[in-house]
């Protein structure tokens, strides 16, 4: 008989073959239970080469390779029907450059079992944040208010991407409709999952600035979050909670 608690961490790649072996070996450590999909945008670096030969050692390392660099989101889609084709009951999204700290693994499946999405946030009980420029992190603190102001999306960090989903998240959600690909993606995927009244949880993490390689930010990026919080806001009718019949189980946590 499957097991049906087992979590799955999705690990989008480009450009991280200094990091796949090192990440790898610290989710299995502190997620003894976990298998890992790395998804790869067919890196020019030959992180998809080395996934391979881990893949080949160990039956809990997965690759999924994809003919080029088509975005965050769109990886992050094929990992989640990949998941849904098998009998994983937690679907975790992590970035492969240690930014998120595999020691919170633990926390996010304790925090699941109350809870349907569990998110990874950086602004609860002050800004846990290490090494960002304070441009960069003004932006991302104005992204949450932002998101808050326009959508009413109760959550202090709408663009964090350490998430945990319930596999019933992920199955509720048309996922072929999901059109954003950068930060936006992490915002319209737990908008959606919100206004479905599934529950919602932030835990606090810390949030360290990659360890190697290079980072994927640019300003279209940010534009696409900025245009997708308001077609969310319009295609809900500005609606700031999710629809009344829903209300009973559309409780947004909040740890401290």
């Amino acid at each position: 008989m499957p097991n049906m608690k087992k979590p799955l961490v999705i690990i989008p790649t480009y450009d991280e073959r200094e990091n796949v072996k090192p990440i790898s070996e610290a989710v299995l450590k502190h997620l003894p239970e976990a298998e890992i999909l790395f998804v790869d945008d067919n890196s020019p670096d030959g992180t998809g080469t080395l996934l391979d030969e881990m893949a080949r050692k160990n039956p809990r390392i997965h690759v999924l390779h994809r003919e080029g660099k088509q975005g965050l989101g769109r990886a992050y889609i094929a990992g989640f029907k990949w998941a849904l084709a098998r009998d994983f009951a937690y679907i975790f999204e992590m970035d492969a450059d240690f930014s998120h700290d595999p020691a919170e693994l633990p926390n996010f499946i304790a925090a699941i079992q109350e809870a349907d999405l569990v998110l990874g946030s950086r602004y609860i009980g002050g800004i846990r944040v290490m090494n960002w420029p304070m441009g960069r992190l003004l932006i991302s603190t104005g992204a949450g208010k932002f998101v808050r102001l326009v959508t009413g999306l109760p959550v202090h960090d709408p663009t964090g991407g350490f998430k945990c989903f319930r596999r019933e998240v992920l199955e509720a959600i048309n996922l072929d409709k999901i059109t954003s690909n950068g930060y936006s993606f992490q915002i319209e995927m737990t908008h959606h999952a919100w206004m479905k009244g599934f529950r919602i949880r932030e835990i606090p993490i810390t949030f360290e600035d990659r360890r190697a390689g290079y980072s994927k930010m640019s300003t279209a990026i940010a534009k696409e979050a900025f245009f997708m919080v308001i077609k969310l806001a319009a295609r809900r009718g500005f609606r700031r909670s999710p629809p009344r019949k829903n209300k009973n189980k559309a409780e947004t946590k909040t740890e401290a």
